[in-house]
């Protein structure tokens, strides 16, 4: 009878609901965590490598401090996503799903842009505010779904992918401050800070940023189970290692940094500029549609059925809530992390329960500020070797849903439009500045440009029936291409 209760027991893993024993259950949720730690912190760490005239926008403190947050935040939205916070009887905040949530790559190429030139009060100030287009969203999500098809999200999240690849390739090479200081001294200038300018390209971050990613590499394709799944994780160790042998890391921080300290809100005082707040508020659609996508795969995979209209809604809904509470918390703003939605159709383990321990493990790490500052104090090039792929991944999973539209006349002319025009003239700063005021405030940011223009190539050329039935044709060669 024990052993029959036991088996029991492991099978609620399958199930939504339930508690499966602790054994069982712990190892599932911290096999999300390892999935998706490293992405979670990475766009802290982007943000807080910019340099501007020849100060770091963000503070060392101030990195720490968003690491430690963004940790806190995630997890506590990961809970809110498990169990919702129930709105009546027609809406909520969650979706009751599976679903791990994390800071959002999507809006780092916009955010670098604006903290350079606005402060990450301001930044944090916009998040708060601009997540209410995502509140608006999830309360209608049904009508303003036929806006944001396939087509739009795709074209949108190249656009993200081809930014921030140049940024992978700065950490790779040495970082922001290294790359400014070798630039500098490039174009004859006096004033150049030469040990910077010396580790930029220099033979041990390249040869730190290579073993990252190499590592990452070898355990992605011939790896299987645990390793497979953590190969980001090991990754960063393994280059971590390296660097600090190679006496890379100053851990002067991670010795001034508490044991255990409360996340306190409002820390960095978020301020308010439409400047700002308008860029991010495009960017909440595309993460809304992002969340939309990740979680009808999970219920695809894990229960053979699409995402109901509530579900759906709940997920949004708590995307911006998630946001709002990272910003007062200090830090980025969540999103559904589509890594985790992997693992779920590639396990079918789809209990609750399981994330949830996953998302204690996170809060728990938010308690503790040295794990952030361990994490603060990573040389660029072991991070650079790390999401080099994964900015490369995003860009793939625009093209992935580029196919799945279809690649129609039709397609082929808005997506002409979006790249010929909102890409190439929103990636000229000097034509962008010479435009008249609101046509210069859609180009001033590319994924905006992109995102706006798409949406209104799809308004003015609406779809045919060949259209609709090359797009049906080619969903089903991807979903039949994702069952081999």
């Amino acid at each position: 009878m024990a052993n029959k209760g036991s088996e029991n027991g492991r099978d609620l893993i399958y199930q939504l609901d339930g508690r499966p024993p602790l054994g069982v259950a712990f190892p599932l949720g911290l096999q999300h965590v390892l999935s998706m730690f490293i992405g979670n912190l990475a766009p802290v760490l982007v943000l807080s490598g910019i340099i501007v005239n020849g100060n770091p926008v963000i503070s060392a403190a101030q990195r720490v401090l968003m690491v430690q947050c963004c940790m806190f935040a995630s997890g506590m939205t990961t809970l809110v996503q498990l169990y919702p916070i129930k709105l009546g009887k027609t809406y909520q905040i969650g979706a009751g799903l599976p679903i791990v949530m994390g800071t959002a790559f999507a809006f780092v190429p916009t955010m670098r842009t604006l903290v350079a030139q606005y402060g990450i009060n301001a930044l944090l100030g916009a998040i708060i505010v601009a997540s209410l287009v995502e509140v608006i969203m999830g309360f209608f999500i049904k009508p303003l779904k036929k806006f944001f098809p396939p087509l739009v999200i795709g074209a949108v999240l190249i656009t993200i992918g081809l930014h921030l690849l140049p940024v992978g390739v700065q950490y790779f090479a040495g970082g922001a401050g290294a790359e400014a200081a070798a630039a500098a001294k490039a174009a004859g200038s006096t004033t150049y800070n030469a040990a910077l300018a010396a580790q930029y390209g220099s033979w041990q971050n390249l040869l730190i940023g290579g073993a990252v990613f190499l590592t990452i590499m070898c355990l992605q394709r011939f790896a299987k189970g645990m390793l497979k799944i953590s190969a980001i994780l090991i990754g960063i160790i393994v280059g971590y290692v390296m660097a600090i042998i190679l006496g890379q890391v100053n851990f002067a921080q991670v010795g001034a940094a508490k044991i255990v300290a409360l996340p306190i809100p409002f820390t960095i005082m978020p301020t308010f500029s439409l400047d700002v707040i308008l860029p991010l508020a495009f960017i909440y659609v595309v993460s809304g549609l992002e969340t939309m996508g990740n979680i009808n795969g999970i219920t695809m995979a894990g229960f053979d059925r699409e995402a109901t209209i509530k579900e759906t809604s709940g997920a949004v809904i708590a995307d911006a809530a998630g946001s709002m509470f990272a910003a007062v918390f200090n830090t980025l703003p969540n999103t559904a992390f589509g890594q985790n939605a992997g693992i779920v159709a590639m396990t079918k383990v789809v209990n609750k329960w399981c994330i949830a321990l996953g998302a204690f493990v996170l809060i728990a790490a938010g308690f503790i500020p040295k794990i952030g500052a361990v994490f603060a104090a990573m040389p660029s090039s072991v991070l650079g070797g790390a999401v080099i792929t994964v900015f490369a991944m995003i860009m793939l999973n625009g093209i992935k849903l580029l196919a799945k539209a279809g690649f129609s006349d039709r397609n082929m002319l808005i997506l002409s439009i979006t790249f010929g025009v909102a890409f190439a003239i929103g990636d000229n700063k000097l034509l962008v500045s010479y435009l008249p005021g609101a046509i210069q405030w859609i180009f001033k940011d590319t994924t905006v440009a992109v995102c706006v223009i798409s949406v209104l190539g799809n308004i003015l050329f609406p779809a045919s029936g060949s259209d609709k039935e090359l797009a049906q044709k080619a969903q089903r060669e991807a979903a039949a291409e994702d069952l081999k």
